[in-house]
């Protein structure tokens, strides 16, 4: 029986090499909307229920992107690459504000997703990087689907500055692998 590309992607996940702590960290970058989310999660359910971090707890909200930096690379990939807990304190969008404490003890694998992640001061210490993209009419209309309508302001805004920031950091281009969000053999659609 033929594997699936998701099945491919979980062997190459397995098979990059784990970071000092014995952590597999596998950053999955790429526009908003592209399908890294349900990406992660199902490689997560392959993965024998690897954990996901998501980089939406992470942004300190809208503007996040520019300030994600510190928490992403000191507080979470550089603990679980020398084997300890990563901890932060999860953004919460309806009080703007710092909330509950999250922490998440070293695993096999550990998959962090999100605009941003994929960045040069993390990728130096992670194990795998893949870029998710989609064609950009099929991000839209999954973020205005999750956002709602109301949020089209936070789309253009959000949108230049991930171009911004793909541009100057080229994610793109150092990532190990690149996977077609849009393609129903990933996403399930």
């Amino acid at each position: 029986m033929p594997q699936s590309p998701l099945d491919d992607l979980a062997a190459r996940v397995a098979a990059a090499p784990p970071t000092s702590g014995g952590s597999r960290i596998v950053l999955i970058d790429g526009p908003a909307g592209a399908g890294k989310t349900t990406l992660a999660c199902r490689l997560a359910g392959i993965l024998h229920d690897a954990p996901v971090l998501h980089a939406d707890d992470m942004y300190e909200g809208w503007g996040g992107l520019a300030t994600l930096t510190p928490l992403l690379v000191g507080q979470v990939v550089k603990p679980l690459t020398s084997g300890a807990p990563a901890t932060f304190a999860r953004w919460d969008w309806h009080q703007g504000m710092r909330g509950e404490e999250l922490t998440l003890a070293p695993a096999p694998v550990v998959l962090i997703e999100g605009v941003g992640v994929g960045q040069r001061d993390a990728r130096s210490h992670a194990s795998l990087l893949i870029w998710v993209e989609a064609p950009v009419d099929v991000r839209h209309e999954r973020w205005l689907h999750r956002e709602g309508a109301d949020s089209e302001g936070h789309w253009r805004a959000w949108a230049r500055g991930e171009r911004e920031h793909f541009a100057a950091d080229g994610t793109r281009g150092a990532a190990d692998l690149i996977v077609d969000g849009g393609a129903v053999e990933w996403t399930g659609a």
